[in-house]
């Protein structure tokens, strides 16, 4: 009997699928916590290539998840993933450096990373708006400076770029906040023993 009742609604799943059309062969979305390319879909089950939502990389997983998990999910097309991520990073650091001291730096950095794909930014994003009709942020980049819990200064980044080069930009971004925030506190220190 729940055998039974379990594969009408896969059945109805299907038909809800097949119907409504919120994602076709090729798109990346997101079911309840599963993140993936779709590869297939019948009558029992939809087939998702698992792609880390962080790295925007293919795990090599392959997710089967039953039609019946399509009606009581939300269903995220994340297709826009494909070429462009909104990325977020957020680097941590104690507050013994001002991070606005620095921040114009940093901006200028963020910039020269994203220049080579500006227009196309620009365009990409106006086409998700468009299509989404939602407005979204970008695509230029953004640093927000806050605090955490606990009183550490956090530097939030929000770049929108190709998803292929977001950890890319990310690990430059990184690098630059380091240099630049030894540079500070090594100012500080020597202002201090002065």
């Amino acid at each position: 009997m729940i055998a039974t009742r379990e594969f009408i609604q896969c059945f109805i799943g299907f038909l809800y699928i097949v119907s409504s059309r919120p994602f076709r062969i090729g798109d990346w979305i997101q079911v309840g916590d599963y993140y993936g390319e779709v590869h297939s879909i019948d009558w029992a089950k939809l087939t998702l290539l698992e792609v880390n939502s962080d790295s925007y990389e293919y795990t090599g997983k392959t997710l089967y998840v039953p039609n019946s998990k399509l009606i009581t999910s939300s269903i995220k097309n994340l297709n826009f993933l494909k070429r462009y991520a909104m990325h977020h990073f957020t680097i941590t650091r104690d507050g013994s450096v001002n991070p606005f001291v620095f921040l114009d730096e940093l901006y200028e950095k963020a910039h020269d990373y994203c220049a080579d794909f500006k227009d196309v930014a620009i365009r990409y994003n106006q086409l998700i708006e468009n299509r989404l009709d939602v407005h979204i942020a970008g695509p230029e980049p953004h640093i927000q400076v806050a605090t955490s819990d606990i009183g550490d200064t956090q530097l939030i980044f929000t770049i929108f770029c190709p998803t292929e080069r977001a950890l890319e930009i990310e690990q430059s971004l990184t690098a630059d906040f380091m240099k630049l925030w030894f540079e500070q506190q090594q100012m500080n220190k020597s202002d201090s023993s002065q």
